[in-house]
């Protein structure tokens, strides 16, 4: 697995990629607006991922264990997708949540006003 760091993402499985629409978008995206859809936040949204990915791989605590963990490309590639979509989902659930509050905050006032 050393010899990963290598490659260029567009190596491994370049059919694949160059067909996969979400890739050709993401790979359009300027620098920016990667670096503001990859960071959670608040410090709940990324305690929630950290706490997931703790899940996915283990619970030992790296205090007093030395882990390490192998795998092959195709696992490390879904364990990458899974931890971004609980990334997305936990993002998405936190602004349904702030819209929400927004919403009767809103109300709160409106009503407060008749």
């Amino acid at each position: 697995m050393n010899n990963l760091s290598n490659h260029s993402p567009e190596s491994f499985g370049s059919e694949v990629l160059s067909s996969n629409l979400l890739w050709q978008y993401v790979k359009s995206m300027s620098p920016e607006t990667v670096a503001q859809l990859s960071k959670p936040t608040s410090p709940e949204v990324l305690q929630a991922i950290e706490h997931t990915i703790i899940n996915m791989l283990g619970g030992l605590p790296s205090e007093n264990f030395n882990v390490l963990i192998t795998t092959n490309r195709d696992n490390l590639g879904r364990l990458l997708a899974s931890a971004m979509m609980n990334g997305y989902f936990l993002r998405n659930a936190e602004q349904r949540m702030e819209l929400e509050k927004s919403l009767q905050v809103v109300e709160a006032d409106a009503s407060d006003s008749q």
